[in-house]
């Protein structure tokens, strides 16, 4: 057996591609596992919605489909045949990481099946080499917060946990709109390309907010936070990965009393996150974005959480 969880994203999606820190969050209460079994006939998947043959898989399992490969490349059994199935507590395509969370846990269920040991690297290689078939040039982000057990802060490829001890509560809606990081990713790309003085800039604010936040976060200041999560959605709208639904969403939070509000993950669809001042403010938010078309919403409380040494 495999398992990871899903993420979010706090502070530093899209800037993060370009070097600036990000900081996510795994939600431990949001899991992925993953099962493998060996097959007589051909390899099977079933997975995020999807059951049928491994090798016809649709084109948005591909990195699971690179995932089982890889994993049996590294146990030196490229052609063993397995039933592979995954079973998630929370959807695909909405920005809470489900392509690394679900590489991720079927390269463990593969090689814990085939009793091989990896290291912390190997793993992150692993999923790596099945991200990069998801979403083209995947900062590394995901396939380390959806391993890990606590909050991280990313930079430049570089990995470290931090603490937070906020008090407060976080609300994560699901707006029921498929997101494509890919997509978003390459929009933002293609915008640097023709203009980047009117990008860089925002992609430097989206960096600096990250590195304020890192500070409100360790000093426990969920009004800064807050004040920072909205500062945080108007670059994001700004770099056009935004849309009317999610600023809906965020806009819906706001005003049922959230500390502040924006979008997580590549945009276009996925979830927006919301910062509440207790766990009452948090449900009343939550049935606020529900009301307003959120499909869904969970309610996570990231204060106290002790940087793992």
């Amino acid at each position: 057996m495999g398992q990871t969880v899903a993420k979010v994203i706090l502070f530093g999606e899209h800037s993060v591609v370009y070097g600036y820190p990000a900081i996510a969050l795994p939600l431990a209460g949001l899991r992925m596992t993953a099962r493998v079994e060996p097959a007589d006939g051909p390899a099977t998947l079933t997975c995020l919605g999807w059951s049928g043959p491994l090798r016809q898989a649709p084109a948005r399992l591909a990195s699971v489909v690179r995932a089982v490969d890889a994993a049996l490349e590294h146990v030196g059994r490229p052609d063993a045949r397995l039933h592979v199935t995954t079973v998630a507590d929370f959807p695909p395509e909405r920005g809470l990481g489900s392509s690394a969370a679900a590489a991720g846990a079927v390269i463990r269920a593969v090689l814990d099946a085939f009793d091989t040991p990896a290291d912390a690297e190997d793993l992150f290689e692993l999923t790596q080499a099945a991200e990069r078939v998801a979403h083209g040039h995947p900062s590394g982000l995901d396939a380390t917060a959806t391993a890990s057990t606590a909050p991280i802060r990313f930079e430049a490829g570089r990995t470290e946990p931090i603490a937070i001890d906020v008090p407060a509560w976080l609300v994560v809606a699901d707006s029921g709109v498929h997101g494509s990081t890919r997509e978003t990713v390459g929009h933002i790309r293609e915008r640097h390309e023709i203009d980047p003085q009117g990008t860089d800039p925002l992609l430097a604010d989206l960096g600096r907010i990250a590195r304020d936040a890192e500070t409100a976060l360790r000093d426990g200041d969920a009004a800064a936070i807050g004040e920072l999560m909205d500062a945080a959605h108007a670059r994001l709208a700004a770099l056009g990965v935004s849309d009317t639904h999610l600023d809906a969403l965020v806009a819906t939070a706001r005003d049922a009393g959230a500390l502040g509000a924006k979008l997580t993950g590549g945009g276009r669809g996925g979830c927006v996150i919301a910062l509440a001042e207790s766990r009452p403010a948090a449900e009343r938010i939550a049935q606020a974005l529900e009301g307003a078309g959120a499909r869904r919403s969970w309610v996570h409380a990231p204060q106290a959480r002790e940087a793992a040494a």
